[in-house]
């Protein structure tokens, strides 16, 4: 009876312990059963958590701030509302866009038209999609391609764009629309995890001369290196910190903006 009432105390013991301890209570004989880890257990905890590393932009810019007013007299003449139209957007942080655009009447020579807009668009690191610079270079390729592939697009060019963020490319083409001859230039610039998407066009319209599309280029590709410059700006960095050093090495070689076609 002694034997059997000590027995019958130590299982009424372990029947107390919370259920996954219940492997190290003794069996019958007094003795642990349990002490080994189960199989597969220790590898899996120590199996690493995915990482990236951290977005270096954490805010974009107020779209229709990405210019000085210089820039917008410059490259919209008459501009009617200098202030920018500015796009909605359910995540300013992560996207947001502004246009504008001017109408220069100059009377029996007809009217000169031109048409500014740009967008921005942030991506943070994520470890099932990756990091925020590999996300906003997929885009950045997206954009050139969906330039390149403009429904009525005729003479595509594609000119590379050096000193202005990590890299960039300007893509110019003719398109009538309305009846009228429109010189376009879109840039696509990517400045670690923010693309930044200008276009930039015009016309002359009621007789007046096709504008040159080598000088909306140039205008567009200053354009796009100041709104990437904003970029920065909006994030605490200079406007140098925008660019990286093997950029600004490539923008100092001679011809390094020269036009390819694409």
């Amino acid at each position: 009876m002694h034997r059997s009432a000590k027995r019958l105390a130590g299982l009424l013991t372990c029947a107390a312990v919370p259920v996954l301890l219940v492997a190290g209570c003794s069996g019958s004989d007094g003795k642990s059963s349990g002490g080994s880890t189960p199989s597969g257990s220790s590898s899996a905890a120590g199996s690493p958590s995915p990482t990236v590393a951290a977005a270096k932009y954490k805010k974009l810019p107020n779209p229709c701030e990405a210019f000085s007013k210089d820039t917008i007299n410059t490259l919209l003449p008459k501009v009617k509302d200098a202030a920018g139209a500015q796009g909605k957007s359910t995540d300013p942080a992560t996207r947001g866009s502004c246009s504008w655009n001017s109408s220069e009447d100059q009377g029996v020579d007809g009217t000169q038209f031109r048409w500014l807009d740009v967008a921005y668009q942030r991506y943070d690191s994520d470890p099932a999609l990756g990091s925020g610079e590999k996300r906003a270079t997929d885009f950045f390729t997206q954009q050139i391609d969906d330039a390149k592939g403009t429904p009525g697009a005729k003479k595509v060019t594609a000119v590379q764009t050096a000193g202005t963020g990590d890299a960039a490319t300007a893509i110019t083409y003719d398109i009538k629309k309305d009846g009228n001859d429109f010189k376009n230039t879109t840039v696509v610039a990517r400045t670690a995890n923010v693309v930044v998407t200008l276009n930039y066009n015009g016309a002359g319209m009621a007789g007046a001369d096709t504008p040159n599309g080598n000088d909306l280029l140039k205008a567009a590709q200053a354009a796009a290196k100041e709104a990437v410059a904003t970029a920065a700006k909006a994030n605490g960095a200079k406007p140098d910190d925008a660019t990286t050093d093997d950029a600004k090495t490539e923008s100092a070689k001679p011809g390094s903006s020269k036009a390819g076609k694409s």
